[in-house]
């Protein structure tokens, strides 16, 4: 592991590998570098770019410092950046797209974006966020009740009820829990109305002039779908593409051709 020091003295960690144009990975909620999909998929996309894959801070072996807000991990994306030649490549998931997309429209050197679901709420085809959810998410965290804060994600995101009464009991478990003080750091990422079931905020990313590829599986659910097609409008020149298949846990054998194919072009 190798470490970059960010903005505000938060020591993130991350892992290089491979050889080629640099490339960041960005996870999404619960996941880092030994918990998710970045693993496989830096061991994929490494045959073609010089992979960096990083712990967001409080993940993994990166540092926790608060306040965490979403400038914070701004400027770690852009540290780890800076890190990897000044310039990259960035392809985040799921909220980690959205960081991803903040990143790119606050002027962090990205060269080329690709996202796949950032889960965006834009209709009434799923019910929108509560307003004080991410409140009542740092409630929770700041007492410590970090299984409940894990079941109540779990519960927004639609997991099935009976998924979320025995998950305590699945080896995963200590992992989301230990993580769980990360999550209103993602709901942060869309507290500018992003989950609302209204329309995306009018030129909201205007300022990106990175290209950028905004992917979505074909087996996800319609608000998911409307979500990722209301993304690309949203920002200028952005190619969208669907993935037949595909669910928000995409696979990365899958998601890699189509990153590489993009990021060659």
């Amino acid at each position: 592991m190798s470490t970059v020091i960010s903005a505000d003295g938060t020591t993130i960690g991350y892992t290089r590998t491979g050889s080629g144009p640099s490339l960041v990975l960005v996870d999404g909620a619960f996941c880092y570098r030994e918990f998710g999909p970045s693993k496989e998929l830096a061991g994929i996309l490494s045959k073609d770019f010089t992979v960096y894959a990083y712990d967001r801070r409080g993940r993994g072996e990166s540092d926790g410092t608060r306040p965490s807000t979403p400038q914070r991990e701004i400027e770690d994306l852009a540290a780890v950046v800076k890190e990897a030649g000044g310039e990259a490549f960035v392809l985040g998931l799921s909220s980690g797209a959205v960081l991803g997309l903040e990143a790119a429209a606050n002027g962090v050197p990205i060269t080329r974006l690709a996202m796949y679901e950032a889960p965006m709420i834009v209709d009434d085809t799923r019910d929108p966020a509560p307003a004080d959810f991410e409140q009542r998410m740092r409630g929770l965290v700041e007492k410590g009740n970090h299984g409940a804060a894990v079941k109540a994600f779990m519960r927004f995101v639609e997991m099935p009820a009976f998924m979320v009464a025995i998950f305590p009991l699945m080896p995963p478990w200590k992992k989301l829990k230990a993580v769980a003080p990360t999550l209103p750091n993602d709901l942060a990422l869309f507290s500018a109305g992003l989950q609302s079931g209204n329309p995306l905020p009018a030129g909201r990313w205007d300022a990106v002039t990175a290209p950028t590829l905004v992917m979505g599986g074909g087996k996800s659910p319609t608000w998911m779908k409307n979500g990722v097609h209301a993304t690309a409008l949203a920002i200028p020149g952005a190619v969208e593409e669907e993935l037949p298949g595909q669910t928000h846990m995409v696979k990365a054998a899958v998601l890699a051709p189509a990153v590489t194919a993009f990021f060659k072009k």
